[in-house]
């Protein structure tokens, strides 16, 4: 069975080796370099098996992708606390949704219309919207990409449409086919980054119901997320142009 691998980073300009991975599961670590192979090299390792490879990599690379930490303990805060970064940040919040939906969403009475119809109805009068409408106002950036399936599901078409009103309150809304996300190697993770210095993972269960967030401050980690939002936003494409292409291919 292969393993379930995370691409942490790399200090490449080109986007090559070398590069730091970890397996989500055992927390393995995987480096990738260039292959020690002079022998004298070689002859001078300790421990040095039959099996064993070798591999050349810059000390900079383990200092900014390598773990901090032998065993992870997230740190928890609630929904509650998780909305008032809405509120507080400094300059920017970005979001990358990567489910094929949400628990949420199908309760909201808004997507029973939408599969009726169609067409989704919105409060830009909302806390919500009122929120995020004060922020950009005030100069800051709000911004999410979506990964759509293909052919989207019922959840991801009802975003899509809502996107309408996410734009009306300033955010900059985006998408990109799923197919195109894993080009780029995106993780199958929900997460907002919040002036780039804390990311807010966000957990689901099975059913796709929220139900807590995880934040990440230390600085290697909130730069791995960075660089997977600079790759998404430059892969993806404004909302309405990519519903306009989705409806001149059905």
């Amino acid at each position: 069975m292969a393993r379930r691998l995370r691409f942490n980073g790399t200090d490449s300009r080109n986007g090559n080796c070398p590069a730091v991975h970890e397996d989500l599961d055992s927390g393995e670590i995987l480096v990738q370099g260039t292959p020690l192979t002079d022998p004298q090299d070689i002859s001078q390792l300790q421990h040095f098996g039959p099996g064993d490879v070798a591999v050349v990599v810059p000390r900079e690379l383990l200092v900014h992708h390598g773990p901090k930490e032998v065993t992870h303990v997230p740190t928890l805060i609630d929904q509650a606390e998780f909305g008032q970064l809405f509120t507080t940040f400094e300059h920017s919040a970005w979001h990358l949704e990567t489910r094929q939906g949400y628990a949420s969403d199908r309760e909201d009475p808004g997507y029973a219309e939408f599969l009726a119809t169609g067409t989704t109805p919105y409060d830009l009068d909302s806390e919500w919207c009122v929120n995020i409408r004060q922020q950009t106002t005030d100069g800051k950036y709000v911004g999410r990409v979506r990964v759509v399936d293909d052919p989207p599901t019922d959840g991801q078409l009802f975003l899509l449409a809502y996107a309408g009103c996410n734009a009306a309150t300033g955010e900059d809304v985006r998408n990109l086919w799923r197919e195109e996300a894993k080009q780029l190697r995106l993780p199958d993770e929900d997460f907002w980054i919040f002036d780039s210095r804390l990311v807010a993972v966000l957990r689901f269960d099975d059913q796709d119901v929220f139900h807590d967030v995880e934040v990440i401050t230390e600085p290697a980690e909130v730069l791995r997320y960075c660089q997977i939002r600079d790759a998404a936003v430059h892969g993806s494409v404004p909302y309405d142009e990519f519903a306009a292409r989705l409806g001149a291919a059905r």
